[in-house]
């Protein structure tokens, strides 16, 4: 069997015993970087064999895995902290599980998102996960444009470098709101900062944050303000197939499908 199983995200007792259980009874651990691993597992006299699964190896790697798993051995997948897959490699793998029909399950336990997302205040019944936002310029602009009048709060993973950059652009892109900064999540030091989002930003980061900023409000869908192209853009850049931002959009704008249509088949990416 293949498991998944959740890291502690900085207190090394955020751990459960059915994650201890499994690690200590499987055949190999992969990890992203031994050394981080071997922390946790020699606070808890774990003593198995580990091999390296990053975004670096993923097909390779996941190429071995699977050779385990055809020989029936026990396979623990783990990142340096939190839930493998979530901003951290192991989608490469579950596809090829997938495609194999190949059996794997998930030991839960601590996520970085969810705790800042509790911390923050911020209304926590919907949120949009974002993760970190690609660096290449047009990805970038893609995510940012999809999410501008999301009505649920936005949770992202943020590089200490990219703190005041990314707060900026958020502020470019969806204007003055609510937001928090968290870090250093369930350890000593856990601290969440509460501020607006702005373009004169400063802060001397230490570390890597979770952002969480609130969503839009009803009166931001200024769709009037948007050609039907943009407007298309808008659903499309949610993830949904063309006809049902054609049905949306001509639902919110008073207009046939057809003449959405027209406009449509005429789209560029």
């Amino acid at each position: 069997m293949l498991y998944f199983v959740s890291t502690p995200i900085g207190n090394l007792n955020d751990i459960t015993l059915r994650a201890l259980d499994v690690l200590n009874n499987v055949d190999v651990i992969f990890c992203e970087d031994t050394r981080v691993s071997l922390k946790l597992l020699n606070h808890y006299n774990i003593n198995k064999k580990l091999m390296s699964y990053h975004k670096y190896n993923e097909n390779k790697a996941s190429e071995t895995i699977i050779d385990y798993l055809e020989q029936n051995k026990n396979i623990a997948i783990i990142s340096d902290a939190g839930m493998p897959v979530i901003s951290d490699p192991g989608e490469t793998l579950i596809k090829k599980l997938k495609e194999l029909n190949l059996a794997y399950t998930i030991i839960p336990g601590a996520n970085a998102g969810l705790c800042a997302l509790v911390l923050s205040g911020l209304d926590a019944s919907r949120f949009y996960f974002i993760g970190f936002i690609p660096d290449e310029k047009k990805e970038r602009k893609k995510v940012l444009a999809s999410i501008k009048y999301v009505a649920n709060t936005l949770v992202f993973y943020v590089a200490p470098h990219d703190v005041c950059d990314i707060v900026k652009e958020l502020y470019l892109t969806l204007g003055e709101r609510r937001a928090v900064l968290v870090n250093e999540i369930t350890k000593m030091f856990e601290k969440s900062y509460e501020f607006k989002l702005c373009e004169d930003f400063i802060f001397e980061a230490k570390g890597e944050y979770v952002l969480v900023v609130e969503g839009a409000k009803n009166d931001d869908k200024d769709f009037d303000n948007m050609s039907i192209e943009e407007h298309l853009k808008y659903y499309l850049n949610l993830n949904e197939t063309k006809n049902e931002a054609i049905k949306r959009v001509a639902k919110e704008r008073g207009l046939s499908k057809n003449e959405v249509y027209q406009v449509a088949i005429k789209l560029k990416d």
